[in-house]
Order: C-alpha cells, then sequence, then structure tokens
C-alpha cells in the first residue's frame, strides 16, 4: 500500500481491512485462491502480503488478476467517503521455489521484495496516480518468459508491458530486468516516468575510446565475471538471436 504509515493511525486498520476485502474478492473472481486457504501461503506484512500460489495458477496471477484488481481499486475509489485513506497498490509477480513453511527464505522471496520496492515500480505507480489508477505491477523476467511471452495472459502481450531494469536505492548491488504494467496504460506510456532508470543492457559508463593509427580504437569487451559463466535470466533463441551478429572463437592459439 502506498505511503500507508502516512495514514492517520485511527484509520489504519480499517483501509487494510479494505485492500483485505477487495483482493479476497478479485481472487473469487479469478478462481484463485483466497488468502486463507493458501496453507503456508500467506505472510502479513501490515502494509502489505506475501501470497504463495501453486505454480499451475501463475499465469491467472497476471491475467485476469491484475486487470480486476485494477478495476476494484477504481471502484472502491469512487465509493469511499471522503474522508477515507486514498488506496494505491504495488504488485510485484515472481516464480521459484520457496523454502520453509514461514515464507523467510530463499531466492525467490528476495527477488519479489526487491521488485517491489524498486525504483522503477513505484515510478509507475507515480504514472498510474497520474492516469487514474490505483495499481501498478512488476513482473520478473522469468513470470513475463513464461506466460506473457508464453501466450498464457490472453488479455495482455508485449505491448501492455515496459520493459526495464528493476534497482533499490539502498540496494546497489541489486539490479534484473522487469517487466511493468499499468492496467489501462500501453508500456510505453511509462517510459517518460522512468527516464533517471538505465535501460536494459545499457553498459555502464567508461571511457571513451582513444584514437589509433587507423582511427578510433573499438571499446573495451566487459569483463568476464570470475568462476565461470552466469546465467541471470532464462535464455530463449528468438532472443539471443536477435542480438547476437557474429560468434567468434576467443580462445589463445597455441
Amino acid at each position: 500500500m502506498e505511503k500507508y504509515s502516512k495514514i492517520p493511525e485511527a484509520k489504519m486498520e480499517s483501509a487494510r481491512s479494505d485492500v483485505d476485502d477487495i483482493l479476497a474478492n478479485v481472487l473469487t473472481d479469478c478462481q484463485l485462491p483466497s488468502p486463507k486457504e493458501l496453507t503456508h501461503g500467506y505472510k502479513d506484512g501490515g502494509d502489505g502480503a506475501i501470497l504463495l500460489f501453486p505454480p499451475a495458477v501463475l499465469a491467472r496471477i497476471i491475467d485476469p488478476l491484475l486487470g480486476r484488481l485494477g478495476q476494484a481499486l477504481v471502484r472502491y475509489d469512487q465509493q469511499r467517503l471522503a474522508s477515507s485513506p486514498l488506496v494505491r497498490l504495488r504488485v510485484s509477480v515472481h516464480a521459484g521455489p520457496v523454502t520453509g513453511p514461514e515464507l523467510r527464505g530463499g531466492n525467490a522471496l528476495v527477488e519479489v521484495s526487491r521488485l517491489l520496492d524498486s525504483q522503477a515500480l513505484r515510478q509507475a505507480l507515480t504514472a498510474a496516480a497520474d492516469t487514474g489508477s490505483f495499481l501498478a505491477a512488476a513482473l520478473s523476467e522469468t513470470a513475463y518468459q513464461r506466460c506473457v511471452h508464453g501466450g498464457y495472459t490472453p488479455q495482455l502481450d508485449s505491448q501492455h508491458f515496459l520493459q526495464t531494469t528493476a534497482q533499490v536505492s539502498n540496494k546497489p548491488d541489486y539490479q534484473a530486468l522487469c517487466h511493468l504494467h499499468v492496467p489501462g496504460l500501453p508500456g510505453a506510456a511509462l517510459a517518460p516516468y522512468l527516464s533517471d532508470e538505465p535501460d536494459p543492457g545499457t553498459p555502464p559508463a567508461g571511457p571513451s575510446p582513444q584514437p589509433g593509427p587507423s582511427g578510433p580504437l573499438p571499446a573495451p569487451a566487459p569483463a568476464a565475471p570470475a568462476g565461470g559463466i552466469q546465467f541471470h535470466a532464462p535464455l530463449y533463441g528468438a532472443t539471443v538471436g536477435n542480438h547476437i551478429e557474429r560468434v567468434r572463437n576467443t580462445y589463445p592459439h597455441h
């Protein structure tokens, strides 16, 4: 929930209960388990919650859930009392194993929390606010590729998302590809709000190449990470093929 800590204390419980009711109704409408039915799959965080769903329903968490949740929040805002707090939500979706029934361990939980706290998702929520919406979502690369790219979200395709890099202000070592979505907006409409975000795949700035005898020298290749090859996201043939023009054997000759 956006700015939950700024809600007057006497109204916090009712605002959070309203959100719980909205979510429970939308989950039922989408034929998804309610939080009460998620055995060892629900953890309350005060201003939000973690919900752990079975893998079989991953696509429905994206479509139709995000769209219907966005619509429910619009209806709520139209009906709420003027004295009731404004409710806007950030949502992140990721897929991966979770260890332990207390939802305290596993890289998947770390990843979904980082996405939720990212500057990119916060800026997407600003875009939502400016256009009369109340929900912004971030999908991890894994969730996007498995569901949207895989064609399992009939109402949502690539034009409804904006790919960017998720970063967290107090986690300087973290960055990951993600896909932003605000129900009712094309993904491209979010781009102006991410002006301070680096473009996905943009290498860090470095010194300019110095001219050589025959013109400018090529920019140095990025250093390979030590310890072998690291894959930070799923690879797909068509995607990789669009970016690799030539493969060259760089092993030293003896």
